[in-house]
């Protein structure tokens, strides 16, 4: 009667896939991946799904001056600022629900460094204090966290040769990056071992973009 009965058992749930994003703040590819097509992914599918990893800092470089780090980042210092803004707002948010819709906003605004207290805290996270973001930014927290992501990046095998770089379960091939920017939701539904949702019926590929290279 065993057999009978094993239908009615409950299954473990599968694993969701795991996607990390490594990326600038300025960078227009990076930008466009995250507003148009991991933005929406996450929306459309459960959270047990899909769990996303998010690491700006992409294709800057760092340095120790007299004890401290600095850093020089491939769109200048304004992207510097605004890497260093999204780290430590993940740093002080910590629930992902809360501050990537607060990032989705900073990167498709005309502006990715002036509009998070003004905007995007107010509508996505008014219950984040911008202070304790700001202090982060300005201070000794803001600047080992970027040195954890250049630690991150920097560890990358294969090494990014361009951002976006996307590693998908913990893999980058060119295949992968090719798939995830053509059709995300198309390779998350496809990877999934689980039930899948009604949102993994169809999804088309748009166009791939060219990064940002080193």
């Amino acid at each position: 009667q065993v057999e009978s009965r094993c239908p009615s058992l409950p299954h473990p749930a599968a694993p969701p896939v795991q996607l990390s994003l490594y990326y600038e703040s300025l960078c227009p590819a990076c930008r466009e991946f995250l507003v148009m097509k991991l933005f929406p992914t996450w929306l459309l599918l459960p959270s047990a799904m899909l769990n996303i990893t998010l690491v700006p800092y992409g294709n800057a470089q760092e340095r120790n001056v007299s004890g401290k780090w600095d850093f020089q980042c491939q769109h200048g210092p304004e992207e510097c600022l605004g890497n260093m803004m999204e780290a430590c707002l993940m740093h002080e948010a910590k629930n992902f629900s809360t501050f990537f819709p607060v990032i989705f906003c900073l990167e498709s605004g005309s502006s990715v460094t002036k509009n998070l207290q003004a905007q995007c805290l107010q509508i996505h996270a008014p219950e984040l204090d911008s202070g304790r973001i700001a202090a982060c930014v300005q201070g000794d927290v803001g600047r080992a966290l970027m040195h954890h992501n250049a630690q991150l990046t920097e560890a990358l095998d294969p090494p990014h040769q361009y951002v976006p770089w996307i590693t998908v379960n913990g893999k980058h091939t060119d295949k992968l990056q090719a798939q995830a920017e053509a059709s995300l939701l198309g390779l998350v539904c496809h990877l999934y071992q689980g039930e899948k949702p009604e949102a993994c019926g169809g999804s088309k590929a748009p166009k791939i973009l060219s990064g940002c290279r080193r």
